[in-house]
């Protein structure tokens, strides 16, 4: 009896990009290399990760797409005033419409494989946490043999540091690395809509949001996000 939205959103700066992953765009044998890239992120990334995550192979992927890693996992928000930052942080693409994209997260979870849906019951949830994933999956081998279809399934990743917190971030995650979320929605259109942005439309959102201090500052803390914030806030608008 809440008023609580079921929905995740991803702002994009071009409404044109569809909703490839970091690992899709890697290009090549990308499919062969997705073990290769977290098997060495885990190698390299002890000394600045945190022993306190545990050493699931989920709390490494949420680590390895929250600092770049090319992974199968897409960057969602709850917030849908952070998906609309980041479809107008860059000024550089004011010219083009952007996207937010909308995701029935509390629908989609309706069509896992019963195994995850039994796990999301058993824990009274709606999105995975790292450790609910490994109850089902201590691979991403294993986890792709839950179900015959492709599935996706919302994983809320550890408070890692300000950062995703500040940004109320969750991942999207899809059964099998070549697997495009864009196409799998397009066969599911009752979870999802698109909200265009005109081009035109922009730079009002992007000043609002600033005085609603949904800003750089805030979503990226530290020395760099003030910076980025105070380089485009006192941009001019080019006619």
């Amino acid at each position: 009896g809440r008023f609580r939205s079921p929905l995740a959103y991803r702002g994009m700066q071009d409404a044109g990009f569809g909703l490839s992953t970091s690992l899709v765009r890697l290009g090549g044998e990308y499919q062969r290399h997705e073990d290769d890239l977290l098997r060495n992120f885990r190698k390299y990334a002890h000394a600045s990760s945190t022993p306190l995550l545990g050493d699931s192979i989920w709390h490494w992927l949420a680590l390895g797409q929250h600092h770049g890693l090319p992974t199968r996992m897409l960057d969602w928000s709850y917030s849908p005033l952070v998906a609309l930052h980041f479809a107008t942080a860059d000024l550089s693409d004011f010219e083009r419409d952007g996207v937010v994209w909308c995701v029935n997260y509390i629908e989609s979870n309706k069509v896992l494989p019963n195994s995850l849906k039994g796990i999301l019951e058993k824990y009274d949830s709606n999105i995975f946490t790292a450790e609910m994933l490994s109850e089902a999956a201590g691979t991403l081998a294993d986890f792709e043999q839950l179900g015959e279809e492709d599935f996706v399934a919302f994983l809320e990743p550890p408070s890692l540091d300000d950062r995703i917190v500040n940004q109320y971030a969750l991942f999207s995650l899809m059964s099998r690395p070549g697997s495009d979320l864009g196409q799998w929605l397009e066969a599911h259109p009752h979870l999802t809509r698109r909200i265009l942005i005109p081009s035109a439309l922009k730079w009002e959102i992007r000043d609002k949001l600033d005085q609603a201090n949904i800003t750089e500052r805030v979503l990226f803390p530290g020395l760099d996000g003030l910076s980025s914030w105070l380089r485009r806030y006192y941009s001019p608008r080019n006619p």
